[in-house]
């Protein structure tokens, strides 16, 4: 399963064109996708328009949805983010931790257009997609 991060999101629905959205656009009818409640969250929050935030809903639930917000992912989060900062690397938001700590836990991989999961990828193991 690839989880798509809201950065890749947000570029796909605006209409940009980057090798993650290319990949994106490929791949989805091949591939199992998925996103988590956090990221669901933070694609809809952007959109001002109520029937664009109705079709971009109802797409993105075509896609399986994880909810990756239980005390357990949320101490496993923050031991990530102690373990990346007590090596130099501070993530800049939580979100970005939850996010990068669920796919690790749940082995699944990432496609993204953040700088914040390189020091996931590099020192924690975190599986990336290179589109």
């Amino acid at each position: 399963m690839v989880i798509v991060d809201t950065t890749v999101w947000v570029d796909y629905f605006r209409g940009v064109l980057n090798p993650e959205t290319s990949w994106l656009d490929q791949q989805i009818p091949l591939q199992r996708l998925g996103l988590t409640t956090l990221i669901l969250c933070e694609v809809l929050q952007g959109i001002r328009d109520g029937n664009t935030f109705n079709s971009i809903s109802r797409e993105l639930l075509t896609f399986q949805v994880f909810d990756a917000d239980t005390s357990e992912m949320a101490i496993a989060a923050a031991q990530n983010y102690r373990d990346l900062r007590s090596r130099g690397y501070t993530v800049r938001r939580t979100i970005d931790c939850l996010i990068a700590t669920f796919c690790l836990k749940s082995d699944h991989e990432l496609l993204h257009r953040d700088r914040d999961f390189e020091a996931f990828e590099r020192l924690l193991g975190l599986r990336v997609v290179h589109a």
